[in-house]
């Protein structure tokens, strides 16, 4: 049986503090997805701290923790679509970095027909900065079952194959209602 014991602790408030593990990462864009995670989190009824089950690349669990929302930072969130991509945005970012030593270094253009939300890039080998190692793509959900979030692990290897001879790619699947993350690889073609 598998130990399923929080590995680490990750707060979602790191998202918006200058670390060296988040080069590509706006602090701005950081506290905005914090408190969309948080709002996601607390919406399915997770109070401030819960361990995160992440399968694929690499089987764990890591606690997450989080400031206390108040209404305005719900009602901000209103629209659960917008919340749930941002909030899978900052846990991604959160966790790649312990999972493959890829951080996030730049956001990937839209309209380019590449199918990815991110460029990754090495931890420790900093220069150059923008060195492109890998793409991310990644997706949210509420609340839904096993087959469902490889249903759309499915479709996001799917979205960015026109990519694929570019640099590696990993899909990030997280899942509020566990709450989970599934995050796979797909290799360079």
């Amino acid at each position: 049986m598998a130990d399923n014991r929080p590995t680490a602790t990750l707060h979602l408030q790191d998202l918006c503090q200058n670390l060296p593990d988040r080069p590509g990462w706006s602090l701005t864009f950081g506290a905005t997805c914090a408190e969309a995670a948080a709002v996601c989190l607390d919406g399915q009824g997770h109070t401030e701290r819960v361990a995160l089950q992440i399968d694929g690349i690499r089987s764990c669990a890591i606690e997450l923790q989080w400031d206390a929302i108040d209404d305005t930072v719900r009602r901000f969130n209103a629209d659960e679509e917008v919340a749930t991509e941002y909030g899978a945005y900052g846990i991604a970012a959160l966790i790649m970095p312990r999972l493959t030593n890829l951080t996030i270094i730049e956001r990937s253009v839209k309209g380019k027909g590449l199918g990815f939300d991110f460029w990754l890039g090495s931890i420790e080998d900093t220069a150059p900065l923008f060195q492109r190692k890998a793409r991310l793509e990644v997706s949210g959900i509420r609340t839904g079952s096993e087959p469902l979030i490889q249903s759309r692990v499915n479709m996001k290897l799917k979205q960015i194959s026109p990519s694929d001879t570019i640099a590696p790619g990993y899909i990030a699947v997280i899942e509020f209602g566990t709450p989970r993350a599934q995050v796979v690889e797909k290799c360079r073609t």
